[in-house]
């Protein structure tokens, strides 16, 4: 296997597999040891089906609709008929990325040898993947339960040659032209296989695994932008001093305070508390950083957790057992990805809250020891920052909206079969959203917190802090001064955190942070 390729098959598959694949080029190939343990699995469903004992998925209707037999004439309808009528989803289009992530997700599970389905149902999909074909998959028709129904049908719907999907120029066309044009033969479903394509937990997973990658990497912006607004505010940096942090031994919170400790570094604006305005402590906002953002380390460390252990399952019901049986379940049920998703928002929106506390404090003469209003160059002429916190304050306010739990909702379906549900799709999708908002809102402070540094003349800032302030000036982010066209500041400032030359620049000096 090169560095481009993912090998699905018996070795487990990993969150760095899902983001190659899902965010890069990475290609897709599936083991022999797989493809051997998918024949296996498809005798035993071939075997049932010669049975004139029903079974699930294999020879009877589907949800409230299992109580019918199908007989084996009609048996290839009804596969080709659950993928269409499910394919009902509704509204905006699903981003690229999550799209390729659900059909890796759902292609590891079918390779898994546990849901019985035929070589070429696993080898079509990695095709699909390889080609950069992606099936038009819409924002609304998931409960988060009985799988991501709706999204995993457009996929499979893709499949079988019907509906649309998006090109590798990413123009959207027919699912049938885009196959064929890529020599790809669309799959005429069996017994069980249109079931198994739907049956998992897959978008809500792969959005969260990416939310874990990209949060991973907003908590260490925001140990920075809290050290550089520390740092603008005259602030003490005793309060990050390692022993403090070993009497609370939550590993977030340390890992967060040593990030600061090692920004600030030489700093010569920090312990100026004591100065003309004498202060014996800090506002919360700056004092307790760590602990913030720690607690929210420690929450990410138990999504992945979970993440991790929903990649080892194979998600799909009825399910081929090891031991040759095929037994219903409720694996499908999406509660355990449903929960770390939601209370990633809420860690996602305390942290934005206590990062749009620090800025106004930047803004405010009364607070800001000794910096001008708004960090305007001429205060009353003009309005420096005042209306990016505006900006920084509706992106937090709509984060604590969508702090919301959705996994404490739930909606009977299927006439009372499928009776509670985990919305878990629901929760990934405010999680993305979230996520987005607190890049936002960390750029926001580092355009503040920057400027602060600036304007305290004759100090000099720590040589982390001075990095960045390099670097995001050549990023386009201009530095104190009067009144400009401000919005293009912000964009660049938020480009520059999402693009990880923040952590860059910081890590130049001090080496790899936590």
């Amino acid at each position: 296997m090169d560095m481009h390729s993912v090998v699905v098959g018996t070795s487990g598959t990993t969150a760095d597999d899902v983001i190659a694949v899902a965010r890069g080029a990475a290609r897709v190939e599936v083991s022999e040891a797989a493809l051997e343990a998918v024949s296996a699995s498809r005798q035993v469903i071939d075997d049932l089906a010669a049975k004139p004992e029903p079974v699930y998925g294999v020879s009877t209707g589907f949800g409230a609709l299992a109580v019918r037999h199908i007989s084996p004439e009609l048996r290839a309808q009804l596969q080709r008929n659950i993928v269409r009528s499910h394919a009902a989803g509704m509204g905006a289009r699903v981003e690229r990325e999550v799209v390729r992530a659900l059909m890796f997700l759902r292609l590891k599970t079918l390779a898994s040898g546990r849901t019985g389905v035929r070589p070429v149902v696993v080898g079509t999909m990695a095709a699909l993947l390889n080609a950069g074909i992606t099936p038009v998959v819409h924002e609304y028709g998931s409960l988060g339960c009985s799988g991501d129904l709706a999204p995993l049908s457009h996929c499979a719907l893709t499949l079988m040659g019907e509906g649309e999907a998006e090109g590798p120029d990413g123009v959207v066309r027919q699912a049938g032209e885009l196959l064929a044009e890529h020599g790809i033969e669309p799959v005429e479903l069996r017994e069980k296989e249109g079931l198994a394509l739907l049956n998992g937990t897959d978008g809500m997973l792969g959005m969260l695994i990416m939310a874990c990658a990209d949060l991973a990497r907003l908590f260490t912006v925001a140990d920075v932008t809290a050290a550089l607004s520390l740092e603008a505010l005259l602030g003490t940096d005793r309060v990050l001093a390692p022993e403090l942090h070993a009497i609370r031994p939550h590993p977030g919170q340390a890992a967060s305070a040593a990030n600061m400790l090692r920004v600030l570094e030489g700093s010569g604006l920090t312990g100026h508390h004591q100065d003309d305005a004498p202060r014996v402590q800090d506002a919360y906002s700056i004092r307790c950083a760590p602990q913030v953002a720690g607690a929210g380390r420690d929450t990410l460390a138990h999504a992945r957790l979970v993440a991790d252990r929903e990649l080892a399952s194979a998600v799909d019901n009825p399910v081929v057992l090891p031991d040759g049986r095929v037994e219903s379940n409720g694996n499908f049920h999406g509660a355990p990805v449903a929960y770390v998703l939601d209370f990633l928002a809420i860690a996602a929106a305390d942290l934005a809250s206590i990062a749009e506390r620090r800025t106004d404090r930047l803004l405010d003469k009364n607070r800001s020891h000794g910096l001008p209003p708004f960090l305007a160059g001429d205060p009353g002429v003009d309005s420096g920052l005042m209306i990016a916190q505006y900006t920084q304050a509706a992106l937090v306010s709509e984060m604590k909206r969508l702090a919301v739990p959705a996994s404490v909702d739930s909606i009977p379906s299927s006439a009372m079969q499928e009776d509670h549900v985990s919305m878990g799709w629901s929760a990934a999708r405010k999680l993305r959203t979230a996520v987005d908002n607190l890049a936002r809102v960390l750029a926001v402070e580092l355009v503040a917190a920057t400027r602060g540094v600036e304007l305290r003349e004759g100090l000099e800032p720590a040589p982390a802090s001075r990095a960045v302030l390099a670097a995001v000036r050549r990023a386009g982010v201009e530095g104190p001064g009067g009144d400009r066209y401000l919005a293009p500041d912000l964009a660049a400032a938020d480009a520059f955190v999402r693009s990880g030359e923040l952590i860059d620049a910081v890590e130049s000096v001090t080496g790899r942070l936590d």
